[in-house]
Order: C-alpha cells, then structure tokens, then sequence
C-alpha cells in the first residue's frame, strides 16, 4: 500500500467514528474506511495471539466464523461491489448482477462468497494463511480508495455515487461486533497489550464492565402517530429502513433503561427456567434442549452476578442491564414480571421523545417484540443476502452496544437475528399498555 498517497490522513482525524457518517462526503468517509479496516487488523492480531498456535481453530458452530474466513470476505465485499463493480455509481439502481471485472486475487469468489461457500463449507477451504489475507486487505482498500478519490460526487445524486463506499463502511463496523461476540463466545482473553499487539481499548469502543446506574422511572406516552423508516436521499439508508411510513401508537408506558440483573435475578430465584408457564411454545423447546437455567456464560446467580466476560469470570455490578439472552428468555422474563416486550416503533418512538426524559439505551442491544419484516414499498438494494433472507424468520433489536461503532448507532438502525441466539451482546426492557 502507498503509503504517501494523498488520502493517507491522519486516522485520529475528527469525525472519523462520527455517528453522522451516514452523510458523509469524500474525504472523511476515507478516514472513516481507514479507520475500520485498523480495526479489523486490530482484532485480527487478537485473535492470532489466540488462535495462530493452534493452526487458528474454531469449532463449528452456527454463531462462530472462522476469523480468517470472516476478513478475507470483508475485503472480497469491498473489491465485489467496488474495485469490480462497473455500475458502483449507480448505487441502488445498479444492476446487482452486471458484468464485474476479475478479482485481483483470483479464488476470491469460490472463498469468500457466501452463495459459493455456505457457512459449514467454510471450514473444508483452503483458506489464504495470515499475511495473504492481510495483503488481501490491503490491496483491496487501496482500491476502495482510489476509486474513491476519483469518484464525483457533483452530481444530482451524490448519495448513490458514495452508496457501495458507504455500504462497505458500515458492514466492516458490523464485521468487527462480530469479532467482537465471537472472541466472547470463544473465552478469548482481552488482556493487556503485549509484544505491540492491541490492548482492549484499541478493538472495543467501551468495556462492558462499567460501574452502577441509578434506575429510572418507567415513561409513559400518551397516544401519537409515529413516522417509521426513512426517505432516501439524505444520506444512506440501509433497504430495511425504506420507506417511511406513519404508524398510530395507542398510549404505552415503557422502561427508561434495560432490564437489569437484579430484576433478572428475582425471575431465576422464582424458578422461572423451570416454569413452563412463562414461555412460548418454542422458547419451552428451547430451553429443554439447551438445558439453560441461567443466561448464558453465568456460572451463578446467588449472591451476585458471576459471568464470563472474554475468558475472565467477573463479578457483575447488579443494575448494569442483563446480556447474553435470547428473544425467549426476554418474553418469558416480561410475561413472569406481567409486562411484554415494546414493538420497535414503541421503541423508537420512546428513544427519540424520551431522550431529555432519562430513556437510556447503547449499552445493550434490545430484542423487541416485532418480527422482522419489510416495510411497506420494499425494495431490495443490490446486496440481495442482507435483508430480504430474513424476513418472517428474525427477531428485530434496536439500539447499539456497548461494542457497536458510533458510526452504526441510529436509532432508525434496525438489527435482526434469531429468537434462539444468545451470543450476542443483546438484552431488552418491559413495556406495557
């Protein structure tokens, strides 16, 4: 990589971790890629001083990817709809499957595309070792950048001229959550900075070991007609945020902060993982089958809150909000405590109108109630993979957490996954009517 070209600026430069990337024009959306891709070299050094002497393994399972795997694809996804998109101007009105030029490493597509290498194949390739995955990485954003230095955004749309960089930022940002929960999942140490590797300030944008927070009050709303989703052209919008449209919310009173351990724990103490009446049909399955009695990664809940947090088992401060649960434990601890999970428009809405009220979110993210579907007027962008395969199936969560970018943190951000998945670092709050 050159690195004397004219878009190497100072990557401490201000606004480059900006939550108002969504609009941001040529030369800080450059510092903001840069920055991200340090990121993802940042974890990758973790994970080699975790994994290398072990020939990097990770077992098969439906929440892990391999590390290797994971940023080789983060530069394949750049080059695919960048470096080899002739159409890249065109942002969502491009044709997704257009003529694209040759990858410049050539078993790029058979690795990295997740329609030719479906998630259990991944661990049968023939992966790049580190240094040809991090010269991946570095050719594919000297690429990224060039092309972006010369794109011109003096045109009636610049946002579709900016799209495919703006789209690779943000997936790279959700790339390194996910290095994030995977180094949790795997009991990876996030010790301090040895041999020059990164400490754990580097990689994660806060500790989740924070001290206590006073509770609040619930808030309630009287009845409004609220304005989900968002228009294009002012900024980027991800295609599950389009269109906007107009809901009518009856009154609803909402928590001003997440569920916390302490009014978890009462749930536990009352027997409620052994209690079928608390849970849906499917969430009672899932519990039986993952024989869960506590949240995952806690090793107790008598006298305090011990959990794993990054191989380290700590002694949790108990109104810091609960994490590691699934959508099913969150419906059952609502219906145990006589309340329910908040749609996402009743989250939303409370999120904005409540924020000089004490509503507190970030540090979490937060199942809702509602599945995830489109909005009215969908229409998939070209990236056909992110949205569209999860409709009618996924949980919504809103919010961030505490290992979120500050570049994703919108409260008009939708995230989705699985009522099952408890790897995350997801918690929820209680509504009622």
């Amino acid at each position: 990589m050159n690195k004397n070209a004219p878009h190497r600026l100072d990557r401490s430069a201000q606004g480059a971790r900006s939550p108002l990337l969504r609009r941001a024009g040529k030369d800080l959306l450059s510092l903001a890629l840069m920055d991200a891709r340090n990121q993802t070299l940042r974890w990758l050094s973790l994970y080699e001083a975790a994994l290398a002497s072990d020939g990097w393994r990770v077992p098969l399972q439906p929440e892990l990817n391999l590390p290797l795997w994971e940023a080789g694809h983060i530069g394949w996804f750049q080059e695919y709809w960048i470096g080899r998109h002739v159409q890249r101007q065109r942002g969502t009105a491009c044709d997704p499957t257009g003529i694209r030029l040759a990858s410049i490493e050539p078993r790029a597509d058979a690795w990295y595309d997740p329609s030719r290498a479906p998630h259990q194949q991944r661990w049968t390739l023939d992966l790049p070792d580190l240094q040809r995955t991090k010269d991946y990485l570095s050719d594919t954003l000297e690429i990224t950048l060039d092309l972006l230095d010369a794109t011109d955004t003096d045109v009636a749309n610049p946002d579709a001229a900016l799209y495919f960089h703006r789209l690779a930022l943000f997936r790279e940002d959700m790339l390194c959550e996910r290095f994030a929960s995977m180094a949790q999942t795997l009991g990876l140490s996030l010790g301090a900075e040895v041999g020059g590797r990164p400490s754990p300030r580097d990689v994660l944008p806060a500790l989740p070991l924070q001290g206590n927070v006073a509770a609040r009050p619930p808030l309630t709303f009287a009845p409004m007609r609220w304005t989900l989703g968002l228009v294009r052209g002012d900024g980027f919008v991800f295609d599950n945020e389009t269109s906007a449209h107009e809901i009518a919310l009856p009154q609803f009173e909402i928590d001003s902060q997440a569920v916390t351990w302490a009014q978890y724990a009462d749930f536990v103490e009352d027997g409620g993982y052994d209690d079928g009446r608390w849970w849906s049909a499917d969430g009672w399955r899932w519990v039986q089958r993952e024989g869960r009695r506590v949240p995952r990664h806690v090793d107790q809940m008598r006298q305090g809150v011990l959990q794993r947090r990054f191989g380290t088992l700590v002694h949790l401060p108990m109104q810091q909000p609960v994490v590691h649960v699934s959508w099913y434990e969150a419906e059952a601890w609502c219906a145990w405590a006589g309340r329910r999970l908040p749609t996402e428009v009743e989250w939303e809405a409370a999120a904005h109108l409540g924020a000089s009220r004490g509503f507190r979110w970030g540090e979490v993210w937060e199942w809702t109630s509602s599945t995830f579907r489109p909005y009215p007027e969908f229409s998939p962008d070209p990236d056909r993979d992110y949205s569209q395969p999860c409709f009618g199936t996924h949980k919504v969560l809103r919010g961030a957490s505490f290992a979120t970018s500050s570049r994703l943190r919108h409260l008009k951000f939708r995230h989705f996954h699985c009522p099952d998945r408890d790897d995350l670092f997801c918690g929820f709050r209680s509504c009622a009517d």
